[in-house]
């Protein structure tokens, strides 16, 4: 004769039910939605997947220049032949020679410009630029519309600056270039020199 009692009989299958329930929550609803899991399709299919998906967009930017800091690591050849290049990007061969351009732009009080360089993936410029007088706001970056409307990588940030000189490989093609901002209640007339491998220098002006 059973000992189990008609109570007890009820618990137990009250019990197996909420198990149950719980298991095809867990594959149905949670894992989609939490951990981006969908054991069964149907998450996907009510699209709770959704709300676990990644906000962030994943591109990537070629190291066009770096490599050689292993140059110790190649194997030294025969004598008289040359040693391998870790990177050879790190030479580049043109068809024509650079181009040299100078421009003198004065920035109004309280106004601000961009200028940019258009360059191919891996090309390089040299600049050089100045303020004739006091400290403007200069942010010098590179954008690519195809990465979108807000992305852009930043070069250098100077909150107070009078003027730079480097160099830029371009990590990938598209616009590269200086944002100035001129704080000040008077004019200022910024020079900037560049000298290298680019398809156009945009002026967008006074704003």
């Amino acid at each position: 004769m059973s000992s189990e009692t008609p109570s007890s009989k009820s618990l137990i299958r009250a019990t197996l039910i909420s198990v149950v329930a719980a298991i095809i929550i867990l594959l149905v609803a949670i894992l989609p939605a939490e951990y981006g899991v969908d054991p069964t399709g149907l998450g996907g299919a009510m699209g709770l997947t959704e709300l676990n998906a990644d906000p962030f967009v994943t591109i990537e930017i070629t190291d066009v220049i770096g490599g050689n800091e292993v140059i110790r690591e190649v194997e030294i050849p025969d004598y008289g032949e040359p040693t391998p290049l870790p990177n050879p990007a790190v030479f580049q061969d043109q068809e024509g020679a650079p181009e040299t351009r100078t421009l003198e732009v004065l920035i109004p009080a309280e106004s601000q410009t961009e200028i940019k360089l258009l360059m191919q993936e891996g090309k390089v410029a040299l600049y050089s630029w100045s303020v004739d007088r006091g400290d403007i706001y200069v942010d010098f970056h590179g954008h690519d519309e195809a990465f979108g409307p807000d992305f852009f990588v930043r070069y250098k940030e100077q909150q107070e600056g009078s003027g730079n000189n480097g160099s830029l490989t371009a990590p990938f093609y598209g616009e590269h270039g200086w944002y100035w901002l001129n704080y000040n209640e008077h004019d200022v007339l910024v020079t900037l020199k560049v000298t290298g491998f680019y398809d156009d220098v945009i002026d967008y002006g006074i704003f």
